[in-house]
């Protein structure tokens, strides 16, 4: 039996019937990403040792962050600006917050899930630090 025509015939048809055969892998190779744009940091004069530190993270509709960490000494602020985010840290349950809501994460937090809760709005979120002056980076991803 010749293969070679059925080979070629795969081939062809692989690339245009895996996104439909299999949506979520072509998803998630196509997924937008967030963007994090630093705000602001500065030493916190009344708390040696300390800075302040905020980024604004805008979510392009679907977009969604890896499972992170941050800076081990952080405590996190997020507030939503505008849109809607999925979150999720440690064990407590995924939430959407809309503009204007928002949470907190203690040092040492997993952020398992964080995206934006919509496929056709965009979302952005303020996220604010206290850390210790010399922690860096500010966010870790989970190892794939």
């Amino acid at each position: 039996m010749n293969l070679k025509p059925l080979t070629v015939a795969f081939a062809l048809l692989c690339p245009a019937l895996c996104p439909a055969v299999y949506p979520t892998l072509a998803q998630a190779q196509d997924a937008p990403r967030q963007t994090v744009t630093p705000a602001f940091r500065g030493v916190i004069p009344n708390i040696p040792g300390k800075s302040l530190a905020a980024v604004i993270v805008d979510y392009p509709p679907g977009a969604k962050s890896t499972s992170h960490r941050h800076a081990p000494s952080a405590f996190i602020y997020a507030h939503v600006i505008s849109g809607a985010v999925r979150s999720q840290v440690d064990d407590q349950p995924v939430k959407v917050y809309r503009a204007g809501e928002g949470w907190s994460e203690n040092p040492g937090a997993h952020h398992r899930v964080s995206e934006n809760a919509s496929e056709t709005e965009p979302a952005k979120l303020l996220a604010v630090f206290v850390v210790d002056s010399s922690d860096a980076p500010l966010t870790i991803p989970d190892a794939r």
